[in-house]
């Protein structure tokens, strides 16, 4: 919708920071305009009727404008894709993906080490009749055992919070791809920096904006992508009023019509603009998020006050190598660290200096919060016993500072511990 993606031969930096302008802009400008209105205007009424009934343009800003879709074609560039629609938030995004797509009676397999908001919405769909079997997914024979007859879509996280498991994703996807099942993949915490999603044959591309692409702690967003690899022809969940024009597009025609349309989880143009901006450094800040995640993990886990540290740059996780293969030796910013029973964690946290207690993630700066007592408080002890998350755990998103800061900051608040 509005601007047609250009794909182009220069690498990922080059292609980010010179997008705006090459799909047009006046006056020279490097940026694509904000777009702040509500409507848009039209000379001609068949070209007004024409617009609504599928050709592109704008018509009204609830379903985007020409500031979102700029923005969309950056994203669909970033992963390969073959167009993306934009929302307000990740939590948006993902929520119309899937109640758009999938129907009651409908089967759905997910991973169990989902995060704890999607984890909620998956709960949501069960109550409105979607079935839901959650399976270990860094096994693709746990993946493939689910399977029934009426099973529609697979949904995994790359990087899974705040547990770090990381999905077999490939696997996952070449078995979606041979059986025509559509493969839903929430890439937020890997970014189309470390890996497209087409990379793994994911059907869709879910990214949280607010994350690490936006990168700024200021602003919200999300996006759904299409890679342009499933055959939507097959899908009987397309509604027959979207079953027109290039199979392609049907699955986006339809999350853009029944998700944001009528949900109404509209990204507004300011924000977009903030976001397009905050991506241009997005490889920059991943390579030195990735260099300092890897540092401070391996100092934490050599330190005898800490109990475990989850990361999947370190030797010892279960998915090391899988994860050094899908992302090119760079293993994320997240990591979970376990402190040595005894330790009252919340005396603990309040010592830091650097690291900030908040809830989020992907930001340039480090940010720490106690894993049971927030995030998954609502679960209760049970489920996290069940899920592995202790009293004691932290999660971690490691940002920009200098490494010498951040590992200073641990090791006094622990030294008072």
């Amino acid at each position: 919708m509005g601007f047609e993606t250009i794909m182009d031969e220069n690498g990922f930096i080059t292609s980010t920071l010179h997008s705006d302008r090459r799909l047009g802009t006046q006056h020279g400008a490097i940026h694509q305009p904000l777009h702040p209105s509500t409507e848009f205007g039209f000379q001609d009424a068949r070209e007004l009727a024409a617009v609504f009934q599928g050709k592109a343009g704008f018509t009204y800003s609830r379903q985007g404008t020409p500031t979102t879709a700029a923005l969309e074609a950056k994203i669909t560039r970033m992963e390969k894709g073959v167009g993306s629609v934009s929302f307000a938030t990740g939590m948006a995004a993902l929520t119309a993906t899937l109640f758009t797509l999938l129907r009651q009676g409908d089967h759905l397999i997910a991973s169990k080490y989902l995060f704890g908001n999607t984890n909620s919405l998956l709960g949501t769909l069960r109550d409105l009749g979607v079935q839901t079997t959650l399976v270990d997914a860094t096994d693709l024979a746990d993946v493939q055992a689910a399977r029934q007859p009426n099973t529609r879509m697979v949904f995994v996280e790359t990087i899974a919070n705040p547990g770090t498991q990381v999905a077999d994703l490939n696997g996952v996807g070449q078995w979606c791809q041979d059986v025509g099942l559509l493969y839903v993949v929430d890439a937020t915490l890997s970014s189309p920096y470390l890996s497209p999603g087409r990379e793994f044959k994911a059907s869709l591309v879910v990214n949280s904006l607010s994350k690490h692409i936006g990168g700024h702690g200021n602003a919200l967003g999300g996006m759904v992508t299409d890679t342009g690899l499933f055959d939507w022809s097959t899908y009987p969940n397309i509604a027959e009023v979207y079953r027109n024009g290039n199979t392609q597009n049907w699955g986006l025609v339809q999350i853009r019509k029944k998700g944001l349309r009528d949900m109404g989880g509209t990204l507004s143009s300011d924000v977009a603009h903030r976001l397009a901006v905050g991506s241009e450094t997005l490889p920059l800040r991943m390579e030195r998020i990735c260099s300092n995640a890897l540092a401070l993990a391996r100092h934490l886990q050599a330190h005898p006050k800490v109990k475990r540290v989850q990361y999947p740059g370190l030797e010892d996780h279960p998915q090391h190598e899988r994860t050094a293969q899908l992302f090119g030796q760079r293993f994320g910013g997240l990591m979970s660290v376990v402190l040595e029973e005894g330790i009252e964690i919340f005396d603990f946290l309040n010592r830091l200096k650097v690291f900030i207690l908040a809830t989020h993630l992907g930001d340039n700066r480090s940010l720490v919060l106690p894993v049971a007592h927030t995030i998954y408080h609502e679960m209760g002890a049970q489920q996290r016993a069940l899920m592995g998350i202790s009293d004691n755990q932290l999660r971690i998103s490691v940002g920009i500072e200098e490494i010498s800061d951040l590992t200073t900051d641990f090791d006094q608040a622990l030294a008072q511990s």
